[in-house]
């Protein structure tokens, strides 16, 4: 999956412009830089793979939905719906603002369901947060179609699935805003870094003043420049966004490759009785970054990744005691062990995540294996380990 499967002398050259400024901040000594401006051009390049009319590159994926949901208005009293499968950073960034993240089911899409998030509306819900999981797409449509009716923001975290899209448009680019990340392990890297795009100039001028301590980049000259609002540092670095100017210009060729390999270990594993796959709502947006499928049940599944991992399938995960992606192992979440303490208002408002029954979400992840797709694979490699995985699942079915 990795951008850095593929890194070569594309990235190394925008790296070196960088180097031969020495500029590496993204601001300012405009008479050094001669006439480099990664960043920005990275930004570019995002909004013509993306086809929204904003980009804002930041230093991570949390730092870009964090930026997001400020910029959004989201803060103190607000509810952010989001599931209780994805990255910490998820919840972590919701209450960075100083709001409250309520958790509604997943589906077999392994995205949020519609269902759940109609039950989890309340009053003080401002935003629909769906999470594009492993590379592929939420029912965005029935979730924007929530989000008009009860006049919520809909932010899509698809920091899993930048290149993935759904019926032509690109995943982060539907809702109000989107985010990316760019980290050291997603499809397209910067070694660090994320990105908000949108389509509403109002927004995007927000989340840019956000990000950089509340500078409005009205002009060259940093100390003359306003600050209506405060903000925080979330600046991406040049030399990080020249890795993405060289990675995002392989975008298209890492997608096709993820989408070959994919297909030759669902075509293997399709034959095998018991086996099913996760729904995706539109199969030809998926960047193919991951392969998954249910199991019977939660014991089989437990066998199977033990036998994936004794047959040296590395990159296959059982989700469900994971302690990064899903709500049954985040302790820090269930006892409230926060390093520095809440306003009690916040905590009162949470939901107690300890009592909080997920048995839908429990059925489908306890039942649920992915496998990464790699695309520094052979063809030969490719199908070896399409027989590995078939001959570990079969063996625990």
């Amino acid at each position: 999956m990795p951008g850095f499967e593929l890194f070569d002398h594309t990235e190394r050259k925008h790296i070196q412009e960088v180097a031969d400024t020495g500029v590496l901040m993204r601001y300012g000594f405009g008479g050094l830089r001669n006439n480099q401006w990664k960043a920005r051009e990275m930004e570019t390049a995002i909004c013509r793979a993306t086809g929204v009319q904003h980009a804002l590159l930041l230093s991570s994926g949390t730092a870009a939905l964090t930026t997001a949901l400020a910029a959004l208005g989201v803060g103190a009293g607000d509810e952010v719906i989001l599931p209780p499968f994805t990255f910490v950073a998820s919840f972590e960034s919701i209450m960075t603002t100083g709001a409250i993240p309520v958790m509604a089911d997943i589906d077999d899409t392994l995205c949020l369901s519609p269902a759940a998030v109609r039950k989890a509306i309340t009053p003080r819900t401002k935003v629909v947060m769906p999470v594009h999981m492993c590379g592929a797409m939420a029912q965005i449509d029935e979730l924007q179609e929530i989000c008009k009716a009860h006049n919520l923001f809909l932010l899509e975290d698809a920091c899993q699935a930048f290149g993935a899209s759904f019926k032509g448009r690109m995943l982060g680019a539907i809702g109000d805003a989107g985010c990316y990340s760019f980290d050291f392990n997603k499809i397209v890297t910067c070694g660090e870094g994320g990105a908000i795009v949108t389509n509403n100039k109002n927004l995007y001028e927000r989340a840019d003043m956000y990000h950089d301590h509340g500078h409005d980049h009205s002009n060259d000259d940093r100390g003359a420049e306003g600050h209506p609002f405060p903000g925080y540092n979330f600046r991406i670095s040049e030399l990080h966004a020249a890795v993405g100017c060289g990675q995002i210009e392989k975008l298209k060729r890492f997608v096709e490759i993820h989408r070959r390999h994919k297909k030759i270990l669902k075509d293997a594993l399709s034959a095998v009785s018991g086996v099913t796959f996760r729904r995706l709502p539109d199969a030809d947006g998926d960047s193919a970054t991951f392969l998954s499928f249910f199991l019977p049940s939660e014991e089989i599944a437990r066998k199977a990744a033990a036998a994936l991992k004794t047959a040296g399938v590395d990159g296959a995960f059982h989700w469900y005691g994971n302690n990064w992606h899903y709500i049954r192992n985040w302790n820090q979440l269930k006892a409230r062990t926060f390093m520095h303490p809440l306003y009690k208002s916040m905590l009162d408002a949470m939901p107690d995540y300890s009592k909080v029954n997920f048995a839908q979400s429990d059925d489908i992840i306890s039942r649920t294996i992915s496998v990464s797709i790699k695309m520094g694979w052979t063809e030969e490699e490719v199908r070896s380990r399409a027989v590995k995985i078939v001959e570990a699942v079969k063996a625990a079915l």
